[in-house]
């Protein structure tokens, strides 16, 4: 009886765990398309230059992955730097992937690799932030 018991436990924790990850990644989604939007709204109506575009998507994409990792190790029980590498990860593949459907000049170059591995940390990072700062 106490295995089943641990069982439902650990199967509740598990679908609680991706939910959460899947909340952390779309919240990052909002506020990078919410960063996307100011910037191409400045490209169009001020002098803001195009060559500093590259730093925005950096910047942009480093913060929205450290939320993302920070939002999905908030309700974890533990390893915290875990769960945010992963939320930092599920940012990262699904930027590659967007990038990849939405750009027929697109490449995996050493740019986006090192963006890849720049959101990968930040995730991370905001994972063990996550997880010391829960409720």
């Amino acid at each position: 009886m106490k295995r089943e018991i641990e069982k439902v436990a650990n199967s509740y924790d598990k679908k609680k765990q991706f939910i959460t990850l899947l909340s952390g990644v779309l919240i990052a989604y909002v506020i990078t398309g919410a960063a996307f939007i100011c910037c191409a709204l400045a490209l169009t109506y001020t002098n803001f230059k195009e060559s500093t575009v590259p730093m925005v998507v950096t910047i942009t994409c480093v913060v929205s992955s450290a939320i993302a990792g920070f939002d999905t190790a908030r309700s974890a029980r533990g390893r915290g730097w875990l769960w945010g590498l992963i939320g930092g990860f599920a940012y990262a593949v699904i930027f590659v992937f967007l990038g990849k459907i939405m750009s027929e000049s697109f490449s995996f170059d050493m740019r986006t690799l090192t963006l890849v591995a720049l959101c990968i940390a930040c995730g991370g990072l905001g994972g063990i932030i996550g997880i010391n700062l829960k409720k």
